[in-house]
């Protein structure tokens, strides 16, 4: 339990509703798990509030102009791997950007409008950046499993 909060089987029906279903209305999600419009209600609110769910739409990295989704690994030098991957979060082709254990210290998940955008994200874009010893590309030829229903969920600024 963290925060006062845990979910329970009531809360993992309606998730699981949700990821099935994620412009169902309460009252539908309601009469599929024998609940009420209100109980149904009350309980995403508080999923909300305690940062345990967050209900968003996903769309296709294509429907967007991306072609191009690649892996890069990082080694860091003489900087802490923390302000590289902050630095690298900002620029808008990457994607996601995790600090790692083992041979490289940054993996980064990056989108690319067409592979000729390439050269200049790695020799410029990256390479303006302090500490990076160095880059391992690895281009995605096809998506075998990309699970988007689970992930973590920063606090609202509100």
């Amino acid at each position: 339990m963290r925060n006062g909060f845990e979910i329970d089987d009531i809360d993992r029906a309606i998730i699981s509703a949700l990821r099935q279903n994620g412009r169902a209305t309460n009252q539908q999600i309601a009469e599929g798990l024998s609940l009420t419009a209100a109980t149904v209600s009350s309980r995403i609110r508080r999923m909300e509030a305690a940062n345990k769910l967050r209900v968003v739409a996903v769309s296709d990295f294509r429907a967007h102009g991306y072609n191009v989704l690649l892996e890069v690994a990082i080694e860091v030098d003489n900087r802490p791997a923390t302000d590289v991957a902050e630095e690298l979060a900002e620029l808008p082709e990457v994607f996601a950007a995790h600090l790692t254990t083992g041979r490289y210290d940054i993996d980064l998940l990056v989108v690319l409008q067409s592979i000729d955008e390439l050269p200049d994200l790695l020799m410029n874009k990256f390479g303006r950046i302090k500490g990076i010893r160095s880059m391992i590309p690895a281009i995605a030829v096809d998506v075998v499993k990309y699970q988007f229903d689970v992930a973590p969920i920063e606090a609202r600024e509100d």
